[in-house]
């Protein structure tokens, strides 16, 4: 019985210590992607933690898993590196943020995300399946491609050349953003309208080809941005993907916000997109009414936390691929020019005094998306 007791201790062990949680800091990656590394410690994947993100914070901090002190639930996707990762998402143990953890601190590494092997789909939110393999990532080229190309290989890490189908196809973001759904069934934010595992190409839009070599090692005019364009920083890259046009009346006109993303515009809860819409007449601005778009969610016909909301209350949000028509009762004369400006706040602005945001910079800015004139 010791003998077995001895060999289901030492195999636990080795299962424990497999690899598959422990991930090479992104601080040895800035020696050979020094610009990738500067672009990615400006993202949001850098700073996913409580302690870097007051927005999330707040959230946290309301979250009955803190109030009771028993685990960082959010960790599979803030803090995916963490060495206790397992702990944060097993019922019965405790595991909280931990500023002084550099495990914690390293959210969502580099090493994390190119050594995702896998991506299971389930009804709730999908997990990531990890590569167990310290120092060997996966990319988006195959081994022809790399040969090809005539790269060198790095004498730090390996890349594991056999094609990896989610990086190759640019969906390799679908482990968190796909959808989370609670446990009233309410998807709370998804990334695909239609709840069909179809998703477009992440990386084409929100890692676009910039100027400037992948690594020391190899010299390449481009590589896939790092800063990761989205809400929260580097949202100017996204607005091509947004066209505005306008179409003239007799005694009035129409705006068309033609969404050309595959989700939805704005895809968290707490966020509220606004088109401002004003007329310049003979030096002299008329202001027109603003039309907001957001998606509120909540309980009993009031806005709630997203795990207690059970239902949509409102939304007025663009959807994938929507171009919405706003008509405005004003009539365009000669010489007038409209002024068409889009843009969003990360925290409705309803919600800012029950939150406690009202004085947070990141949470009260205005972020300008996309901004057209059109003169008559």
């Amino acid at each position: 019985m010791k003998i077995l007791s001895l060999l289901f201790t030492l195999a636990f062990a080795l299962f424990a210590n497999d690899g598959a949680h422990e991930f090479a800091p992104s601080k040895d990656c800035q020696t050979c992607h020094t610009q990738i590394y500067d672009e990615y410690y400006g993202s949001m994947h850098a700073n996913s933690t409580p302690d870097k993100d007051a927005i999330h914070k707040v959230i946290w901090d309301k979250h009955p898993h803190n109030t009771k002190l028993e685990q960082y639930s959010c960790g599979k996707c803030h803090t995916p590196a963490a060495n206790n990762l397992d702990k944060m998402l097993t019922k019965g143990e405790k595991a909280m943020p931990d500023v002084n953890n550099k495990t914690h601190q390293e959210a969502i590494s580099c090493a994390y995300c190119h050594r995702i092997q896998d991506i299971e789909k389930h009804k709730q939110s999908n997990t990531n399946i990890m590569s167990k393999t310290m120092k060997s990532y996966f990319s988006s080229k195959s081994s022809s491609d790399i040969s090809k190309e005539n790269l060198k290989e790095s004498s730090y890490h390996k890349i594991i050349t056999t094609q990896n189908e989610h990086f190759k196809n640019g969906n390799v973001c679908i482990g968190c953003h796909s959808h989370n759904v609670n446990q009233f069934e309410l998807n709370i934010c998804s990334t695909n309208e239609n709840e069909v595992m179809n998703y477009a190409n992440c990386v084409s839009c929100h890692m676009p080809k910039v100027k400037g070599s992948a690594s020391t090692v190899n010299d390449t005019k481009t590589h896939s941005f790092h800063g990761f364009a989205g809400a929260h920083f580097n949202h100017e890259m996204l607005e091509k993907h947004i066209v505005i046009s306008i179409q003239k009346n007799s005694d009035d006109f129409n705006i068309f916000v033609d969404n050309q993303t595959s989700h939805a515009l704005l895809m968290h809860p707490l966020r509220l997109a606004v088109l401002k819409i004003s007329v310049v007449r003979a030096n002299k601005t008329i202001e027109l009414e603003k039309e907001v778009f957001v998606r509120v969610i909540g309980k009993d016909g009031k806005p709630a936390m997203p795990w207690v909301a059970n239902e949509v209350i409102k939304d007025t949000m663009l959807k994938a691929n929507e171009k919405r028509t706003i008509n405005r009762a004003f009539r365009i004369e000669s010489d007038d020019r409209v002024d068409v400006v889009l843009g969003y706040f990360l925290v409705n602005p309803v919600a800012l005094d029950s939150l406690g945001l009202k004085e947070n910079k990141a949470a009260t800015e205005f972020h300008l998306l996309k901004k057209e004139s059109f003169k008559f």
